[in-house]
């Protein structure tokens, strides 16, 4: 797939890949090696859920990630197991019913509570589902292992490149406000400016805690802090710029390059030299004649001397004491982001109860199926509804095309060979594809795990001819959740979208009112919270759009999604006008976007 003009291409993930592969490879080696078999495929099977939770964000993210979703799992599995070993068939139905009604109230408070929740119904299944002999002790045990195989393969680079995921997130920053610059003036100016303030948002996730904490002073993260602060006063500089409507030169959209290789010299920029006072008259005759007064660009000529004079004052200090004092932030941002929920509690109380049914229905009907070990329907039940990861109907879709792939591949090298070696490499190779695909496509992540979870199950003992009949319960699981949720809450998206619209545009009319008597550091916490809910809107919008409802009294819902979109889009103008203001543009705020000069220009206006 193409990507947008100016938006460069996602790289392939081969590090997390390659985790992927050793994590599940590791387990079953040492399991074939020293004959403890089924412990090595449980914690095969905490690998596997860990590579699915592994991503690229700071390392103490990951591993508090990790740690949440391998707790869950092992009670989940606990709990399954417990139940299994009852003898009572109730026990697995009542177990099953009471992880996935706690599952679904926890899973709509957040991405962590939500990966938490569904990795818990997750090993209540696979508990009550598979029989494993031994104590009951250790396959909880056994699972947390493979998880924490994952957390040091993850985490360990930490202690050679602590600061790279931040330096890489700054510098982002820098080089997207250098787009955005480019782009002034261009159709490509408002695309060009989202892009911006969705990579300054991420980086405000991933600085974290070191906007807040008392981290003991270090010369690199004090860079980075700094670098940070500047790239947040870029960000509405650039904003401004944008929101002025006109070309600028190739100087000055080179800035924020020239920023980066100052102050983070190291980080990948090119060392280049610093660049002319950019409010000087351009000597180009193409040049724009209001470029050189503009009071947008006068703010980035204010910005770049302050880099300069920063990058100059570290470079000649004499001691560590010297230099951490001269990287003093003038004016950080400490303000975390306040979560914002787009639900209620009658929201998550309906989830909760539609999760219950959809995971008791499919016991059922895997009961009916395939008696005992019909943990794949309920499994697959627990994957697929989630609406907070995205469209149910797309979800749902690419569940059922990874799984016929996956089973697909699999069958093949078990037509081709039984070896168990070869086996083992084949889990690897599939598990560095759902590393990659639980970066770029759920349907090639799904394809890895279910060529994974058919090598795992066989080597725990269950020789069944599974392929047709995996195919089947996961078309079933998707039709029984697809019904449940279309019949019995069609406008959960119609719903987020119109709350998560709401709060962008309370957050940008508290940005437009708060913002000029606000401090520094509150007025860049008001913007960010603007940009952060407005991009969030977007996102639920899009969503809404992806998930057909049925139609309500007055049209149904997909009449209403542009006027939140046309609403998005006003907000937006909105912020970007407010932050025109703020560098020192002397206009109205309600005025929209146009290419002429401001007030102080000697051309007009």
């Amino acid at each position: 797939m193409k990507a947008a003009r100016g938006a460069p291409l996602t790289p392939v993930p081969l590090a997390a890949a390659a985790r992927g592969a050793v994590a599940l490879a590791v387990p079953l080696l040492v399991g074939m090696w020293t004959g403890a078999v089924i412990p090595a495929v449980i914690a095969g099977i905490g690998a596997l859920w860990g590579v699915s939770q592994d991503g690229s964000d700071p390392y103490r993210l990951r591993v508090r990630r990790l740690g949440c979703m391998g707790g869950s799992a092992a009670l989940g599995l606990l709990a399954g197991e417990l139940a299994l070993r009852c003898g009572h068939p109730a026990a697995i139905t009542v177990c099953l019913g009471a992880t996935a009604l706690l599952a679904g109230a926890v899973s709509l408070r957040g991405r962590l509570a939500s990966v938490s929740g569904m990795h818990l119904l997750l090993g209540a299944t696979v508990g009550s589902g598979i029989p494993v002999p031994g104590p009951w002790w250790l396959p909880p045990l056994a699972l947390l292992a493979g998880v924490a195989l994952v957390v040091i393969l993850s985490a360990t680079p930490w202690l050679w490149r602590r600061h790279t995921i931040e330096r890489a997130a700054v510098l982002a920053v820098y080089r997207a406000a250098s787009e955005a610059l480019s782009a002034a003036g261009s159709p490509e100016a408002e695309a060009a400016r989202r892009r911006l303030t969705a990579v300054l948002d991420d980086a405000h996730q991933v600085m974290g805690r070191h906007l807040t904490g008392r981290d003991r002073p270090r010369t690199e993260l004090d860079a980075v802090r700094y670098a940070f602060d500047a790239a947040v006063r870029l960000g509405e500089v650039t904003s401004a710029l944008v929101w002025e409507g006109r070309p600028l030169s190739r100087r000055a959209s080179d800035v924020p390059l020239l920023m980066a290789a100052l102050l983070l010299p190291d980080g990948g920029a090119a060392a280049v030299s610093p660049a002319a006072d950019l409010v000087a008259p351009a000597t180009s005759g193409g040049a724009d004649p209001c470029d050189a007064v503009s009071p947008g660009v006068r703010a980035l000529s204010e910005l770049h001397a302050e880099s300069v004079q920063h990058a100059e004052s570290v470079q000649h200090a004499q001691s560590v004491q010297h230099a951490q004092s001269v990287r003093a932030r003038p004016s950080g941002v400490a303000v975390r982001l306040p979560a914002y929920p787009w639900h209620g509690r009658a929201a998550q109380a309906r989830y909760a109860v539609l999760l219950t049914v959809c995971v008791l229905v499919a016991q059922l009907c895997a009961g009916l199926l395939h008696g005992p070990r019909g943990y794949w329907l309920p499994m697959t039940v627990a994957f697929v509804y989630k609406p907070d990861f995205g469209p149910v109907p797309r979800r749902a879709l690419h569940r059922c095309a990874g799984t016929v792939v996956g089973v697909a591949a699999i069958g093949t090298v078990t037509l081709l060979t039984t070896d168990t070696l070869v086996l083992i490499g084949a889990v690897a190779a599939f598990g560095a594809l759902m590393a990659v695909g639980v970066r770029h496509h759920y349907a090639l992540a799904t394809t890895g795990l279910t060529a994974v979870v058919l090598v795992l199950v066989d080597m725990l003992g269950d020789h069944r001819a599974l392929y047709s009949a995996r195919i089947l319960d996961t078309a079933l699981a998707a039709a029984i959740v697809l019904v449940a949720h279309f019949a019995l809450w069609p406008r959960s998206a119609a719903g987020r979208a119109a709350a998560q619209t709401e709060a962008a545009v309370a957050a940008a009319h508290r940005y437009r009112d708060l913002a000029s008597g606000a401090t520094p550091a509150q007025r860049h916490a008001l913007r960010r919270t603007a940009y952060h809910r407005l991009a969030e809107a977007r996102r639920a919008v899009a969503h809404a759009h992806g998930e057909p409802g049925r139609p309500g009294r007055r049209g149904g819902r997909d009449r209403r999604l542009p006027d939140r979109e046309d609403a998005i889009a006003s907000a937006e103008r909105l912020c970007d006008a407010v932050s025109a203001r703020n560098v020192g543009a002397r206009r109205t705020v309600s005025v929209l976007p146009g290419r002429h000069c401001t007030g102080a220009c000697p051309m007009g206006g």
